[in-house]
């Protein structure tokens, strides 16, 4: 059974950092491409930034480019988001997502994933 699990969350005021984790079980991220979402209250999930293991490069959302990155520690088989420079507009719950064989027309939205963990909530102050 698959299962992704973040970590990392929390509360902090704008210009400062967080570092998400993504710990996958039943799943391994030597393969396929691992993804980052947000959803923040009233809105639709978004595609943050997004990575393939295969590919030697990864994708961001144009609102944190040069601001987050996304990692990947195939030893730990751990996914993380690193995030400096927070804004408020950063606000949001924050999921992981996984797939073997994404279909790659878009790897910043949600069917190109069948795995998703529960999520993280990241909150912002200003």
């Amino acid at each position: 059974q698959v299962q992704l699990v973040e970590s990392g969350g929390g509360s902090v005021q704008a210009g400062g950092s967080l570092r998400l984790s993504c710990a996958a079980s039943g799943y391994t991220y030597k393969s396929g491409c691992m993804a980052w979402f947000r959803q923040a209250p009233g809105k639709e999930r978004e595609g943050v930034a997004a990575i393939c293991t295969n590919s030697g490069g990864a994708s961001y959302a144009d609102s944190v480019k040069g601001r987050f990155t996304i990692s990947l520690d195939n030893a730990k088989n751990t996914l993380y988001l690193q995030m400096n420079s927070l804004k408020p507009e950063d606000t949001a719950v924050y999921y992981c997502a996984a797939d073997h064989s994404p279909v790659r027309f878009d790897l910043l939205q949600e069917y190109e994933y069948n795995y998703w963990g529960q999520g993280t909530q990241v909150t912002v102050s200003s």
